[in-house]
């Protein structure tokens, strides 16, 4: 027999504590404090669950920055590098999920060195 348990938004609220508050406007500056607490061994959280007040308190945030017409809503919206989802409760802040961080290679480090053709012909032992 299957059974389906009613969905309920993640994280759980009731059992996973708020990690930040705030009171009437955004902090970026906390939010950065604390992903950057999250960050251990090259891996970084992925995602910023943000209840009701907050979602509307980063949206006016944004809305400074960028204008109303450009903030209508969060979804699909990252900030600070993680995918910003809202949760069904009042208030909320955490992080959650990891992604790695991949360092940025520079294309001209995975080129062999370049040599020159006469001088190395000159220390090849051929056959």
């Amino acid at each position: 027999m299957n059974t389906t348990e009613p969905r309920r938004p993640y994280p759980d609220v009731s059992t996973v504590p708020s990690e930040l508050s705030f009171e009437d406007s955004w902090d970026g500056e906390a939010v950065s404090e604390l992903i950057r607490s999250k960050c251990d061994h090259g891996e970084t959280p992925a995602f910023l669950f943000l209840g009701r007040k907050e979602s509307l308190l980063l949206r006016n945030h944004l809305a400074e920055s960028f204008g109303e017409e450009a903030v209508p809503t969060l979804y699909g919206t990252y900030y600070m590098g993680l995918d910003v989802i809202t949760i069904d409760c009042e208030s909320f802040i955490a992080t959650g999920g990891r992604k790695v961080i991949r360092t940025l290679q520079d294309p001209m480090s995975r080129r062999p060195a370049w040599r020159d053709r006469e001088t190395e012909a000159l220390w090849q032992f051929r056959i």
